[in-house]
């Protein structure tokens, strides 16, 4: 395969911060590259390096004579005057407009006419994905592309980059998007490029292999160290050739050692205050702006340690009901009733407000001088700062020189250490990095208290939540006692099923009058029964508690308390209950067929 691109011995710094040293990198004709590596490690400073768009202190980055280039940066910005159609195809010819038009419909813009400075930042960015798109390039950049993108876009994407022939470089955290369009990762870690042919799952798994062995090679360079430690404080003076090669090899050595760091993970184990059994009480909620309906008559008894998952294309009210539930916004009718004990952990998509001036442990101190962890220690909060990737010399820094995701990260670490136990969490996954991601899922499993999550990041709502609302616009809520990825498979049937209803042949008004009773009587007579309604209720309910159930012996099990005979109980006691789960739920999704 040809090379598109060859980076040779780059570095860039900017002040004493070294953010590559000596990096290099190829990516060839026809590869679908995914760029990974934890927050303020220098991602998106790569590409706007690559793209010409930053300087760097030495090396060189090389394209392939004659190809064509698009960048869609993370913060796209425009002309205050553009319009959205001209924005994304300053050109006048007819069949350049009639393709922007199509490409902006498929990324859910309408208005086309719309001066750029009226949208927000989600549909400034679908139009700037649209821009890129329409210069049909051979080399496509994209930083985050999926931030602010409902389900439906986010799998157009997902299909047209697959089909397409492009050679791509992308950073996204959307680990689906990875797994089904990237042939290669490349992870940049402790200022090193590392590559892997393959998808993110191949990625997964031969990145542990790799930090197994360097686990393995550091022991074994410890050992090393303390015999050759022991030998030179019994040698101190080396005259001999073969004894100062021996010294020589052990400054090396030494060296090596101090300069590899451990592998660092953000750990979050902050203790959540005790929740009583009542946490919120909706009762025929009612919300609306103008002609638009929010939600209409909704009614929802939230459970303890509830762990429920909010979806729906964007402008369907997800933000807005969350605003109602801790306040923001009032209702227009109805009544939400919160319970006593209740201790919210807000994580909006408008928190980032931190001072530029401020000092990044200034920012915790303001709230708290100590944290409590889970396992009942206190702790500083430079030392809660360093659990969150923040060492000594980054906290005494100015946020200004925070990157985005580690602003988010801070930002976590403010809500987090205040101890809440009902985390409202509105598009996490934004801006943070893939390393963040799988901790914070492993910590929100963990969790002693409740948690809503509204997110368009598929992978992370499959691995969070447990049940479903589904915003569906119009006011229309569905309540889904299951995972994501159940529901995309529900809603697959229940299209199809429309579809071929809908393509029936054509007949004659008699025969349409005739089916459409029929459907009537149908209609009258696949309606639930008073017991089945029964049933569906009773299924909903024995849902919550085998949830809250498998909850609690999760908890038992992480405790390493449990003796060998009650360990093994519980470990099949697991599996019954997902057993038991995945019966009631496919009994559940036929009742709602006809409900």
């Amino acid at each position: 395969m040809e090379s598109f691109l060859q980076i040779d011995g780059l570095c860039k710094s900017f002040g004493d911060r070294v953010i590559f040293d000596d990096l290099s990198l190829n990516i060839n004709q026809g590869e679908k590259v995914g760029l990974i590596a934890r927050n303020g490690q220098g991602k998106s400073t790569l590409l706007d390096v690559i793209a010409g768009l930053a300087d760097y202190r030495s090396g060189t980055i090389t394209f392939r004579r004659g190809i064509r280039t698009a960048y869609l940066v993370q913060t796209p910005s425009f002309p205050k005057d553009s319009t959205v159609l001209n924005a994304c195809c300053p050109s006048a010819d007819d069949e350049k407009l009639l393709k922007a038009r199509q490409l902006l419909t498929k990324l859910g813009v309408s208005g086309f006419d719309t001066p750029i400075s009226e949208l927000s930042g989600g549909q400034a960015k679908r139009v700037a994905l649209a821009q890129v798109l329409m210069t049909e390039p051979d080399f496509l950049i994209l930083d985050e592309p999926t931030n602010h993108l409902d389900v439906a876009v986010t799998e157009w994407l997902e299909d047209y980059l697959s089909a397409s022939r492009l050679t791509l470089l992308m950073v996204t955290h959307d680990r689906y998007l990875l797994d089904r369009v990237c042939n290669r990762i490349i992870e940049i870690d402790d200022f090193r490029a590392y590559s892997y042919s393959g998808n993110y799952s191949y990625y997964l798994e031969k990145r542990q292999e790799r930090m197994d062995a360097e686990s393995s090679q550091r022991e074994s360079d410890l050992n090393l160290y303390r015999r050759e430690l022991d030998w030179m404080r019994r040698m101190p003076c080396a005259r001999g050739g073969k004894a100062r090669y021996r010294k020589e090899s052990f400054h090396k050595l030494e060296e090596r050692l101090q300069h590899r760091r451990d592998e660092q993970n953000l750990t979050l184990d902050v203790k959540a205050s005790y929740i009583g059994k009542k946490i919120f009480d909706i009762e025929h909620l009612s919300k609306s702006f103008g002609d638009k309906v929010i939600m209409k008559d909704f009614s929802y008894v939230f459970s303890r340690y509830e762990k429920l998952g909010i979806i729906g294309e964007n402008g369907v009210g997800k933000s807005t009901f969350i605003k109602l539930l801790i306040g923001i916004e009032k209702p227009d009718s109805g009544i939400i009733s919160r319970g006593a004990t209740l201790k919210i952990g807000y994580y909006s998509q408008e928190g980032l407000s931190f001072p530029e001036d401020a000092k990044v442990i200034d920012v915790v101190t303001a709230i708290a001088d100590h944290i409590m962890l889970d396992d009942g220690r206190r702790m500083s909060a430079g030392q809660f700062l360093q659990k969150f990737l923040f060492p000594p010399k980054t906290q005494y820094s100015y946020v200004s020189k925070l990157s985005g995701g580690e602003r988010r990260r801070l930002y976590l670490c403010t809500i987090l250490m205040q101890s809440p136990n009902f985390l409202i969490l509105d598009e996490p996954t934004n801006d943070l990095d893939i390393m963040t991601l799988q901790v914070l899922e492993e910590y929100l499993a963990q969790f002693k208290g409740c948690l809503i999550a509204v997110s368009h990041d598929r992978y992370f709502m499959d691995k969070i939540a447990r049940h479903l609302l589904v915003f569906e616009g119009d006011g229309r809520i569905t309540d889904f006692p299951s995972s994501y990825s159940d529901y995309m498979e529900w809603k697959v049937l229940r299209e199809d099923k429309e579809k071929a209803q809908s393509a029936r042949s054509p007949k004659s008004h008699q025969d349409d009058k005739d089916d459409s009773q029929k459907q009537s009587q149908n209609a009258r007579s696949a309606r639930l029964t008073f017991r089945e309604k029964r049933e569906m209720e009773q299924i909903e309910a024995e849902l919550q508690q085998l949830e809250q159930e498998k909850a609690a012996i999760e908890q038992e099990l992480n405790s390493g308390t449990l003796p060998y005979d009650l360990l093994r109980a519980k470990s099949a006691r697991i599996g019954e209950i997902i057993e038991r789960t995945d019966i009631i739920t496919m009994r559940w999704l036929e009742l709602s067929e006809k409900a």
